[in-house]
This record gives structure tokens, sequence and C-alpha cells, in this order.
């Protein structure tokens, strides 16, 4: 997608969506599967974005020299007036000929906007067909093609990325201290040289990916001595009838939140990466 700032004193960011190649693609193809339906193989199709540029454009066969030029005309006035183009022939018809004289201004019927949600991306129109009225059905085919796509080819924006530098990595683990903390998940460089307490985060499902040293971690049972030292956070000595598991060196466990969890024997120094997931309350 594309950003573009909102007006002057709206403290907030609009989004557009913009039309791909492949969206137009996929406009043309379903445009050319409705003509053949309707036996109407001179059809020209042409798809233009937002701004009335074309994108891209397909000629049948045995269609009309003019027809390419006919159906670009209509796309941009579809797409810049934000109309269906069988409006603007009707009001002329209606006698406001002097509509006529603007520019970008093709104003017969064959050409549609195409919609993403409320928001018009682009225009469709065809040309050559056996009548306008099946001109704008087989453009009409094409526009709705991206609607009933569960993953239409629009650019999207890019959330921010985030990376440390080696040092930085380096420096976290020779402590042990959080990388990266969000809403949702947290990073941790973890670093344990003797046991610790047991621990149950109440909402927080830890992933430990382990980088150097071993360890005896006990998992499950009953966490001796607990007390809660922070919201979501319950502390203890021990875990009594639990499980015992030994965590070396390239191993992977995932501790679901609430369950206990006690590091018992260490033999380090231990370091691993633990990614903390937020569960929804």
């Amino acid at each position: 997608m594309v950003w573009t700032l909102a007006p002057t004193g709206q403290a907030q960011l609009m989004e557009k969506k913009t039309l791909t190649l492949e969206g137009a693609r996929t406009v043309i193809a379903a445009g050319v599967a409705e003509a053949r339906s309707k036996n109407a193989p001179g059809a020209v199709i042409a798809v233009v974005d937002d701004g009335g540029n074309l994108i891209a454009l397909e000629r049948l066969d045995n269609t009309f020299a003019a027809g390419a030029n006919i159906s670009i005309g209509k796309a941009r006035t579809s797409a810049l007036f934000k109309r269906p183009t069988k409006v603007f022939e009707e009001i002329i018809r209606g006698g406001r000929t002097p509509m006529i004289a603007l520019n970008d201004f093709t104003p017969l019927q064959g050409g549609v906007p195409i919609l993403i949600g409320d928001q018009i991306i682009g225009g469709v129109v065809v040309s050559g067909a056996a009548s306008a009225q099946q001109d704008e059905e087989i453009a009409i085919a094409g526009a709705n093609a991206l609607q009933s796509m569960r993953h239409t080819e629009m650019s999207r924006p890019s959330q921010a990325i985030t990376y440390l530098e080696g040092p930085k990595v380096a420096a976290a683990f020779a402590k042990g201290s959080p990388l990266v903390a969000v809403n949702d998940y947290k990073i941790h460089a973890s670093r344990r040289e003797a046991p610790g307490m047991a621990e149950v985060h109440e909402r927080d499902t830890d992933i430990i990916y382990v980088l150097d040293g071993a360890a005896t971690i006990v998992t499950g049972g009953i966490v001796s001595d607990a007390a809660t030292t922070a919201p979501e956070e319950i502390r203890g000595s021990s875990i009594r009838d639990g499980q015992t598991q030994r965590l070396a060196k390239g191993d992977f466990m995932i501790v679901p939140n609430g369950t206990p969890h006690w590091f018992q024997q260490v033999q380090g120094p231990f370091t691993y990466y633990v990614v903390k997931v937020r569960s929804q309350m």
C-alpha cells in the first residue's frame, strides 16, 4: 500500500491500496473468461490505475482496430471520474453535451471502477463485444474478480523490521537481558550460571532455544512456597512432582503459559533465547 498524509490538522495517516500488474492481470483473465462465455471474441479489455494510467491491455482475436484506444479512454474516464461510463453516456444523451469537452473523457458504456472495500483503485473497460451492455457486463466480471479473491496481489504497508547488531546481542547475553519488548511478545537474551527460582507466567508462553551450555529443567508439578511477585507472575523455591528434562545446545522447548518451570541444575554459562508470547485475556 501507499501511505499519504491526511489533510492538515488531522493527526493521522490515510491508507491507500494500489493496483499491481498481477492484480490487473487477474481482472483481465476474468474478463476474457466472461467474454468467451458470452461468445464475444472481438473484445478489448483495458485496466488502468486510479490515476488513469494504463497497466495492462488485452486484445482478443478479431477485434476492430480502434478498440484499444477506445478501451483505454473509457477506462480512464471510469477511474478518474469514479463512475461507470454508462452514467456519462446517459447524461450526455439527456442533453448535457458540453461535458464532451472534458479532458480524458470517453463517455461510452463499458467502463467500471475497480474497488477494494470502499476504495477505487483503478478502472476496467471492455470494447468490441456484441453490444454496449455486453461490454459493461464483461467489465463488471473483471472488476469483481479482485473482490472475490481471498488474497489479492496488492502492495501492503510494511511493518518496521527489528535489527540488532551482533555486539549488542552479545552484550545482552553477557549479562542476560531483554532484547525486544512489544505488546504481544518479548525476546530475551537469557543467561544462567546457577539454578533459579521456580516460575509461573500466567499469560506468557516461553519459547526456548538453547545456544550454549546445559541445564536441567523441571516442568509442571506444584510450586513450593509460591508467591505472586509481579502482576501475573508467580515465584517459588522449587517444584515437586514435576517432569525433568535436560536441555543442551541446539535444543528447543515450549513452556505454555500457566505451566510451572524451574531450572534445577545449570552447567554454565547456560545461554538461550526466550521468546515470550503473551496470550490475550
